[in-house]
């Protein structure tokens, strides 16, 4: 190898990522898990799971429920709490779904910005008159999926709660 490919390769690898790669692909299911019942009936139940706590529902279809909830821990942060349900048949019949959940979390915080501008009057002169203001706004800081199993283990079972209740409610 030359000297300049030397140099060309030494070149890419100083501009590669200095972060690892943050994800491993398995087998563990805590994004998902088995439902006796239809994809539609997963992602009713998924959205009943959300309504009952306080999210507001974006996207709602037989196989897809995305849903918002909002939380202000701190007089100046902020956080959104977004969970997409995807409902997909597993078996043949349709009568069994695999419900895959993911939740991102988005921080923000509050940020004052100090704006200020001056005015010159021609007629008068070289007069300017200064004018300033302050403005605040939420500026978003991160986002994170949430990778916490208990997390989607209480989810899951407010799910299968609900697909209890429809199943008696149908019989």
């Amino acid at each position: 190898m030359s000297a300049a490919a030397l140099w060309g390769l030494a070149g890419c690898s100083a501009t590669a990522s200095k972060f690892e790669v943050q994800e491993s692909f398995g087998s563990v299911a805590t994004y998902s898990r088995l439902f006796d019942a239809t994809p539609g009936q997963t992602c009713e139940a998924s959205r009943r799971a959300l309504l009952s706590q306080g999210y507001i529902i974006t996207t709602a279809t037989t196989d897809l429920v995305e849903g918002k909830k909002s939380f202000q821990p701190e007089a100046e942060s902020h956080l959104q709490m977004v969970v997409r349900v995807v409902c997909v048949p597993e078996a043949n019949d349709g009568k069994v779904s695999l419900g895959f959940v993911t939740a991102l979390q988005d921080t923000y915080v509050l940020r004052k910005t100090n704006n200020s501008a001056s005015v010159g009057v021609g007629a008068i002169g070289s007069v300017s008159l200064p004018f300033s203001a302050s403005s605040e706004s939420l500026v978003k800081v991160g986002s994170e999926t949430i990778s916490k199993e208990r997390f989607y283990e209480s989810f899951f079972d407010l799910v299968k709660r609900y697909l209890v209740i429809d199943d008696a409610q149908a019989n």
